[in-house]
């Protein structure tokens, strides 16, 4: 590559305050230089709106992403007060993973033009660049730190930098070009036959805590882990195309033995004979990289998801009678330890092919030697047999909630060591990257032969003591003869409704998605959309799995498990009648409209901007439909800064209530006709410590 050494991600100390704020402006601009230039590799405008794989938005989506992130973050931490452009956020909020709350329609999509989306992002860059300058800053940087949202958003950006490699490389070649500043290596060669290397057995460590790290950390990286690993063997190399070969030739992937039963539904719908990235041409193999196909490199590691990695395996066990299986994440850590392995140099090239600073391509498994082995870190990701989990002290950040939780369902293996392109927090020891088993990455990996069963830890049961609270809430045992609160505000909202259309209804702030699933008895179809993805998770995973089990604080360290089944609240059969998405109720997606009811659940006095929400509410309800408001009307600065209450303050030396406020705004659309009414609910935190609140519900009627 003829680009210098990409700036690594900064140390959280220091003792020069302007030093170390010039250092994180350096490595914001750099970020967003590199990843603008990569998407130059695309050859037209029409590139951007068409989609490389149907389970990704298209590149135009992830060209605004990165900077909608920034904005929503540092609206998040009260840095900024107002929105860039509020059309382009609510496009480019949501759509990572293919979870079910993403909107991967593109029919609920107006795309901006590519001018459009850079002109937003040169816009967010002079605001980051102007809180740069100008925010107090004291070291070392902590997670509370005002500075963590803006390394959160490089850091952020460096992660899609990847992603959004894997789509270019997954694109149509008509779509993409060549770029002199991202050459694939051009070395291949004889593949070397693959040997086992003994690993000793040995204690490993894993985790931060918030206040003594020295780098920056997604959440799932903090809590601590340790563990004792038993003696094993390790292959030399990585699996190359040459060693994978034989597996593709002896019919492996319709050999059904070799394949999990998750694996073996993947191939059946994809059809897959080889990797995806191989290419046939007559008796010729040919491997397509990011811009162009060449011929088949054998010595290259090969690319594979975590089925076909794990096919091999057992392949490869049935051929030599060994135990053959991928590595743990602890394993790995292993290997690491073992060979004696350190962060990329700040100041030199790493020592494997990692962070951008040799090829934007692999290259082949016998270039970086380390410690007696090759590859350990860099050239390829390497799949895992650990599903994602959280570390002993997992905590989430109050600022993404959603990084890693959604991806606690088993359905998700962790990747470790990096690949040619990982960069910042990707590269480091400590980093936890977890993806869908059936998803491609730049990954491949190694083998181990152990007679020790590989540990899996499980994440079936919800132990966040929120989110688990909020289980019990919507979904759990009613307390002290108090009504279930999400269910009895929709019988509220129906008997309300009387003899208006039922067609459809947005429950917005659905939380976990009681209420959603008890409208759905009534309606035709039923919305739910929610801030937080963590919570409309546990809705999904009932409308998907039909299930959710979670953990409830009994005392001290006690707890209790607790199990509800969708069919066991008479909810089973309305499940095919929701849908959830995330969204932040301020700035909603245009298709969000034409609803018939909109039950709007203690939000209000949750929300940044209320009154925001409030004045353009009409827009998305039919004429003569619903509007139903609860709150306890519990207004904190911590969610909604004084100046935007609607209520709760006074006014010209009066009260001024927030009854008034809603009078106020809603007055020229709605009329009220139902309430002011108290509804009680209870919300259980401990065997013996409950909440007991009393929510406020009006219903209004739209008028014009």
């Amino acid at each position: 590559m003829s680009r210098p050494l990409f700036q690594r991600t900064p140390l959280l100390d220091g003792d020069d305050v302007n030093l170390k704020r010039e250092e994180i402006r350096t490595y914001f601009h750099a970020t967003l230089d590199c990843y603008e230039q990569l998407f130059e590799t695309l050859r037209n405008d029409e590139a951007y709106y068409k989609k490389p794989i149907m389970l990704r938005h298209p590149l135009i989506f992830y060209l605004g992403h990165t900077a909608t992130f920034f904005v929503n973050k540092l609206i998040l931490a009260g840095l900024i007060t107002g929105r860039i452009n509020p059309r382009l956020e609510s496009i480019f909020a949501v759509g990572v993973d293919e979870m079910s709350w993403d909107d991967l329609d593109s029919m609920h999509y107006d795309w901006p033009a590519v001018e459009e989306v850079r002109a937003y992002r040169k816009t967010m860059r002079n605001l980051v660049d102007q809180l740069i300058t100008t925010m107090p800053l004291t070291l070392p940087i902590t997670w509370e730190s005002p500075w963590w949202p803006i390394l959160m958003g490089v850091e952020h950006e460096r992660i899609h930098l990847e992603t959004s490699s894997v789509l270019i490389r997954q694109h149509a070649l008509e779509f993409v070009q060549p770029h002199p500043d991202w050459q694939p290596c051009r070395k291949t060669g004889t593949a070397p036959h693959n040997t086992l290397v003994n690993v000793a057995a040995g204690a490993i460590t894993a985790g931060k805590n918030k206040t003594g790290h020295k780098h920056y950390g997604w959440d799932n990286e903090y809590g601590l882990h340790s563990a004792d690993i038993a003696a094993f063997q390790a292959s030399k190399y990585l699996v190359s195309n040459q060693e994978f070969l034989p597996f593709v030739e002896a019919n492996g992937y319709h050999t059904e033995s070799y394949w999990q039963e998750e694996g073996r539904s993947w191939q059946k719908f994809t059809h897959a004979e080889h990797p995806t990235f191989w290419i046939k041409k007559g008796d010729a193999w040919y491997l397509r990289l990011m811009t162009e196909e060449v011929p088949m490199p054998w010595d290259w590691p090969v690319e594979v998801n975590y089925h076909e990695a794990k096919a091999f395996c057992n392949w490869k066990s049935a051929m030599t009678k060994q135990p053959v299986r991928l590595p743990t994440e602890d394993e790995w850590y292993r290997l690491y330890d073992a060979a004696q392995l350190s962060e990329v140099p700040l100041n030199a090239p790493a020592t494997g092919n990692l962070h951008l600073d040799y090829y934007a391509s692999s290259c082949p498994v016998t270039e970086f030697p380390q410690g007696g082995f090759f590859d350990i870190t860099g050239n390829v990701w390497q799949w895992t047999e650990t599903p994602t989990y959280p570390f002993a002290g997992f905590d989430v950040h109050p600022l993404y909630d959603d990084f890693t939780t959604p991806t606690f369902d088993n359905q998700h293996n962790l990747i470790k060591g990096g690949s040619w392109i990982a960069c910042g927090n990707e590269s480091l020891r400590s980093s936890r990257y977890a993806f869908r088993r059936h998803f491609f990455q730049h990954a491949g990996f190694r083998y181990v032969v152990s007679d020790a069963p590989a540990t899996l830890p499980s994440s079936n049961y919800e132990t966040d003591k929120l989110l688990s609270e909020y289980a019990e809430f919507h979904y759990g045992d009613s307390y002290f003869d108090v009504p279930n609160f999400p269910k009895t505000l929709a019988e509220i909202a129906v008997a309300s409704m009387g003899n208006r259309p039922k067609r459809t209804a947005l429950d917005l702030g659905c939380a976990s998605g009681r209420s959603t699933f008890e409208l759905a008895r009534h309606f035709d179809h039923v919305t739910g959309i929610d801030f937080s993805a963590r919570f409309i998770g546990q809705g999904a995973q009932l409308a998907q799995q039909g299930i959710l089990r979670y953990t409830l604080a009994d005392e001290g360290d006690l707890v209790s498990y607790k199990e509800r089944a969708l069919a066991g609240l008479g909810l089973d059969h309305v499940k095919h009648k929701v849908e959830f998405y995330q969204g932040d109720a301020c700035n909603l997606k245009p298709i969000f409209t034409g609803y018939d009811l909109i039950l709007a659940a203690n939000l209000i006095d949750r929300l940044y901007d209320p009154a925001k929400l409030l004045n353009s509410i009409q827009s998305r309800i039919n004429s003569g439909g619903l509007l139903m408001i609860t709150s306890p009307y519990t207004w904190l600065t911590e969610h909604t800064k004084k100046e935007a209450w609607i209520g709760g303050f006074k006014r010209d030396g009066e009260n001024f209530t927030t009854q008034d406020g809603l009078k106020e705004i809603l007055g020229k659309h709605f009329r009220l006709i139902q309430g002011p009414q108290a509804v009680p609910f209870v919300i259980r935190e401990t065997k013996r410590k409950f909440q007991h609140t009393l929510s406020e519900v009006t219903i209004w009627e739209k008028i014009s």
